[in-house]
């Protein structure tokens, strides 16, 4: 468990950008939490194939773990084979911890949104189908939706992306984590076809895009 902290939420200013702007120029949250207190928080976000997301997160300064696992259905079912199905409700998640000193929370989804999936896309990722690969932000507090929220109408408000965010931001009910073969699976397999095809370009994107935020 995390120490409990107290946040408020802040506005900033920010120029927006159009259809086709580069990743460079992606904006920043105009609303952002802020940590009063400084300890760990977790945010648990869902975009699709859970190992290129880690990965992705993994590698941002102030990341201190990522776990891939499952949130939107029950423990009973938080299993791979049956989550595959699409009947349980779980979406592939992962669970990130930071330093909100390091890294804010408005800063993770500017990355889960420029870099770790598309968020146009419905119930699928790429070359994987079904409502365990949907788009999610898995809010746990009131400050956590509100910045969700807002920043989903903000990119559609710049027209950031040629169609309408499908992100939904929806109560964190549980996170349940994947089997260990599937943690850190990217590092452990970086020759596997999928990883080669779907999940390294993330990694070059993110590089090249965000070196400031790298560790």
């Amino acid at each position: 468990m995390v120490r409990a902290l107290s946040f408020v939420v802040v506005t900033v200013a920010v120029a927006c950008v159009g259809v086709g702007a580069s990743s460079s120029r992606f904006p920043d949250p105009v609303q952002d939490i802020k940590p009063v207190a400084m300890g760990e928080q977790t945010a648990v976000l869902a975009g699709g194939c859970f190992w290129g997301v880690e990965a992705v997160f993994e590698r941002l300064a102030g990341v201190s773990d990522v776990v891939s696992g499952f949130a939107g259905g029950s423990k009973a079912t938080a299993h791979y084979e049956v989550v595959s199905t699409g009947t349980t409700g779980h979406a592939e998640s992962v669970r990130i911890t930071y330093d909100p000193s390091k890294v804010t929370y408005g800063q993770l989804l500017k990355v889960f949104f420029a870099v770790a999936h598309d968020p146009t896309e419905l119930n699928r990722q790429g070359p994987d189908e079904g409502t365990q690969y949907r788009s999610a932000i898995f809010y746990s507090t009131p400050e956590q939706k509100a910045v969700a929220e807002a920043y989903i109408q903000q990119l559609d408000g710049a027209k950031v992306f040629r169609r309408r965010i499908v992100t939904k931001v929806v109560t964190l009910d549980g996170f349940y984590p994947a089997e260990e073969y599937h943690q850190h699976f990217l590092d452990r397999h970086p020759s596997y076809p999928y990883i080669v095809y779907n999940d390294l370009p993330k990694l070059e994107h993110l590089k090249k895009e965000f070196p400031e935020l790298l560790k």
